[in-house]
């Protein structure tokens, strides 16, 4: 894989999935280099001109009107190792190496004053795969500094990390990478840590899955279209120029793309129910919001959010609240609800198809009926699924007390509204799994059903996994099944490429 070049700007979300999952490498433009030495040069100067710095000769918190005595650079060591307060199961490696990416690229922008040799050990435990072992509890969304210590720690030759699939002294992992614990300068420690990249890098991950898993849900609405011989015209580009709201245009086109043939059936009804007929309106709202949040995500991926903030043009070092991240955790509970509603639909619509028996399709997709349970079982694990998902949606960011004295009245819950979105986007792709399941049922059950070509190729994708049902067995298992593939990427390629939004 072609390593990623760092320029100080234009950082995607796509970028962080590369390095944190497919273990991309990463390189820094010269450029960014001598930003982060001007940038030190500056912090330095204003020190020396006997400024009073945060985290840098006085203390953080409720603590900020004590001047640091002594050597300031010892004073970073005390710094981490007093905020070392995170608890908790590890996050997952591919988590942490998001957080560490994200927060090489907010370094990059140059309003830390971090010295650059530590900017470059940082990138270098990245790229060798010397990953630390950092808990998961303690971030309330005002900054993530308690987690992120532990990435501080491990670049010192503390701590625990993960190296080469096992965990062990993070002073070991970096000899057996081949690399030397670095020395901190005054206000080393708290650049490090000081920012919110355990979000920011936790979200670009999130926002990815719940790309693909749009993509896959409007395959799975299509397919259930023309299992339920669907009305179409709802589709059609007029209705949705009439009232443009919310990106439902592009949700009803790609709908459009999916279904899309010469010899389109004529529909079994005048109106569907609104699981179906709305798709485009819930959909769109859903690509909304992912736009939304991608928006939020790359900002902070390029910002220089650090305090205190330096501005090496001006010579200026000023205290910030740039690290806080009010706007990335309302963007999260907002897709939360969109993935929600979303799901509520999904859910619907696999009722609708494993129900009583609609357009003419057999009771819960059984063919040999009779006492046959068919599909109707698995209307308890939807139901199930739902709730924990409408559970999950709900808020958290008003969630937080004042703390340090007073100092810290405001917190975000970032950290909680992307944990508990992601969440949601795994077991609504289970609900997407038992949606593509019933709609391929239904499918086969129709005698003469043709499909169109990008329909033919997700029924295909389904039965390549899962095979139709044609006296009771246990779904459960298939169900678990097609869920991995959607979830793991395996899903059938010339689908994957039908779809873009």
């Amino acid at each position: 894989m072609t390593p990623l070049v760092l320029t100080g700007a234009g950082v995607s979300i796509e970028d962080v999935a590369a390095v944190a999952r497919d273990a991309g490498k990463i390189e820094v433009t010269p450029t960014v280099i001598e930003k982060l030495g001007k940038a030190r040069k500056a912090l330095d100067d204003a020190a020396a001109g006997g400024q009073h710095i945060y985290g840098l000769n006085t203390g953080l918190g409720a603590n900020l009107g004590t001047a640091v005595e002594g050597d300031a650079g010892a004073f970073q060591r005390q710094l981490l190792d007093g905020r070392g307060a995170a608890v908790g199961e590890t996050l997952p490696i591919q988590i942490v190496r998001a957080a560490m990416f994200a927060r090489i690229a907010m370094l990059a922008a140059g309003g830390s004053g971090l010295s650059p040799h530590v900017f470059t050990a940082l990138v270098d435990a990245l790229n060798a795969g010397v990953h630390p072992a950092m808990p998961s509890l303690g971030s309330i969304g005002a900054g993530d500094l308690v987690l992120m210590t532990a990435i501080a720690h491990t670049l010192i030759g503390e701590g625990d990390a993960d190296y080469q699939g096992r965990r062990m002294p993070s002073a070991k992992a970096l000899m057996m990478a081949r690399l030397a614990p670095v020395s901190l300068a005054p206000k080393d420690g708290l650049s490090l840590i000081n920012a919110s990249a355990v979000s920011t890098g936790a979200a670009a991950l999130a926002l990815v899955d719940a790309l693909s898993a749009l993509e896959q849900q409007q395959q799975a609405a299509a397919l259930t279209m023309e299992a339920l011989g669907a009305n179409r015209t709802i589709l059609d580009p007029r209705l949705h120029a009439a009232r443009p709201a919310a990106c439902q245009q592009a949700a009803a086109k790609a709908l459009r793309d999916l279904l899309a043939r010469d010899d389109a059936p004529a529909p079994t009804t005048i109106q569907d129910p609104l699981s179906i007929r709305c798709m485009p309106s819930i959909h769109g709202a859903l690509i909304q919001a992912i736009d939304h949040a991608r928006l939020a995500v790359e900002i902070e991926l390029n910002a220089a959010a650090d305090n205190p903030l330096v501005l090496a043009d001006d010579a200026l070092v000023l205290s910030t609240g740039n690290f806080h991240t009010a706007s990335l955790a309302l963007a999260f509970e907002t897709l939360g609800l969109a993935i929600a509603q979303c799901a509520a639909a999904t859910a619907a619509r696999f009722v609708q198809l494993t129900g009583s028996g609609r357009n003419g399709l057999p009771k819960y997709l059984s063919p040999v009926g009779g006492a046959s349970a068919g599909f109707v079982p698995l209307q308890k694990t939807v139901t199930a699924i739902l709730a924990a998902i409408r559970h999950k949606a709900n808020p958290v960011m008003l969630d937080f007390l004042p703390v340090s004295e007073g100092v810290e009245d405001h917190a975000t819950q970032t950290p909680l509204a992307v944990a508990k979105c992601a969440e949601m986007t795994v077991l609504w792709r289970r609900l997407i799994a038992f949606e593509l399941m019933a709609a391929a049922q239904a499918i086969d059950l129709r005698e003469g059903l043709t499909l169109g070509s990008a329909t033919e190729a997700i029924h295909a994708a389904v039965r390549a996994h899962v095979p139709t049902l044609k006296q009771d067995r246990p779904l459960g298992p298939n169900a678990d099944a097609l869920h991995s593939v959607l979830a793991d990427g395996y899903w059938h390629p010339a689908v994957h490429q039908t779809l873009r939004v």
